[in-house]
């Protein structure tokens, strides 16, 4: 089978190479103090190479890299990830990816003439990807992935924010609160909730207390 390549391009502001790890949330107390900025999440930005009319479709995999990606057959000793889910368009214009994904992959524009069919383009968007083994940083309390969600443990990195850390203790930092809930507004949350994190979706509002 024929393996396509692409290169990744590392973004030195909010936006980071790595592939295991999370962003920033907001964090505010649960006596009101005002919310700040939180930073994107960490993501791959990719430019891809030598493919075919679909690049990284769902159910795809590629091999792992620090600043190359290779697409290979899910069979093969060197993939690495599976695409989950895959759009067009930018992250914070499209549909979020699931909430189990472990990274982010963000494709380029390609124009056809780098194209090695020469008959279309591929468009700038994303692939939501999950690795084939274990551990996965985006489940529940996994210390990573690119959104926080009910079950992670949190830790405040100053600033008003908080990063995602491993619930069981074995990630650099020891977890501080944890996501109980995520609700529409905070005056859902439940009793003895300490903390709000800022979260996606239809239900912005983590509540969290401590561990």
């Amino acid at each position: 089978m024929r393996e396509r390549s692409f290169v990744g391009v590392v973004c030195t502001l909010l936006v980071l190479v790595a592939a295991l790890t999370t962003g920033c949330q907001v964090l505010s107390s649960a006596s009101g103090k005002g919310d700040e900025p939180s930073a994107a999440p960490r993501t791959t930005l990719t430019q891809p190479s030598g493919y075919g009319s679909v690049f990284l479709a769902v159910d795809e995999c590629s091999s792992f890299g620090t600043t190359s990606f290779t697409e290979v057959p899910c069979t093969s000793e060197r993939a690495f990830a599976r695409v989950v889910a895959r759009h067009d368009g930018k992250v914070g214009d499209g549909p979020l990816c699931p909430a189990t994904t472990d990274f982010v992959l963000h494709i380029s524009e390609q124009s056809p003439s780098s194209d090695e069919d020469g008959d279309g383009s591929v468009p700038q968007g994303y692939a939501c990807m999950r690795d084939l083994e274990p551990p996965h940083p985006g489940d529940p309390g996994g210390g990573g992935g690119p959104r926080t969600i009910v079950g992670d443990c949190v830790y405040g990195s100053g600033n008003g924010q908080v990063r995602e850390t491993a619930c069981d203790g074995s990630g650099r930092k020891k977890p501080q609160y944890k996501v109980v809930e995520a609700v529409a507004k905070r005056t859902r949350c439940p009793a003895g909730t300490a903390l709000y994190v800022q979260l996606e979706g239809r239900q912005p509002v983590g509540c969290a207390r401590p561990v």
